[in-house]
């Protein structure tokens, strides 16, 4: 089922990034997008994710032009159905790991699944501070923290840049499961083409154009 859609979507700065950008998300489906450093591949998920606004076309969510919404009713999305996950972690360096989770499950009135803290192998390091933890914990932190909202779509920038191999197939196999088991919806931005293949659809922006492999 279709849960967001972005329509000839443009955006340029000084120059072109691209042009007439057209990607359905479905729900239990996940979507990478491939390309070199630069072709504006963060830029056109900031787009879907509300955070940047495109020179030209729309994003639909839930039958609604996104940019045509209130501030209100953006900040209400992204507090209660999107899921953004950055390569920089953006963690309150003043709490441990647990309090993190905790206030985007408090901001979204949402349980925290303690599944979730397991599979990402942090529950030994909850009641450290974040600058105790290492690069990769604090990665697997800020994604815990993204999932305690129970997001209908979540939009992830290189997620696994921290981490090693292994650790990275292991956190990617989470989100995974998550929108299987939530029907929702993965949009995730990377270099490794292995990573992309384990995605239902494929895409890669190129000269400005995004075309699905």
């Amino acid at each position: 089922m279709e849960i967001l859609k972005g329509v000839d979507l443009s955006f340029a700065y000084d120059y072109t990034l691209f042009e007439n950008v057209n990607l359905t998300l479905n729900t239990s489906e996940s979507s990478a997008i491939l390309g070199v450093s630069g072709c504006g591949k963060s830029t056109l998920l900031h787009i879907l994710s509300t955070l940047l606004n495109p020179n030209s076309g729309k994003v639909i969510y839930n039958e609604k032009s996104l940019y045509s919404l209130s501030q209100n009713e953006l900040i209400n999305i992204r507090r209660f159905d999107f899921g953004i996950i950055f390569q920089a972690h953006y963690l309150f360096k003043g709490f441990n790991a647990l309090e993190n989770i905790e206030l985007a499950s408090i901001l979204a009135n949402k349980p925290i699944d303690q599944k979730y803290l397991s599979a990402l192998k942090i529950s030994h390091v909850l009641n450290n501070k974040v600058g105790e933890l290492s690069g990769g914990q604090q990665q697997r932190v800020s994604i815990a923290r993204v999932l305690s909202k129970k997001p209908r779509i979540i939009f992830a920038d290189e997620p696994t840049g921290n981490l090693d191999k292994a650790t990275a197939n292991e956190v990617m196999d989470v989100l995974f499961d998550y929108i299987n088991e939530n029907s929702a919806s993965l949009v995730l931005v990377t270099h490794d083409n292995e990573l992309a293949k384990k995605c239902t659809h494929t895409y890669k922006l190129e000269n400005k154009i995004l075309s699905k492999i």
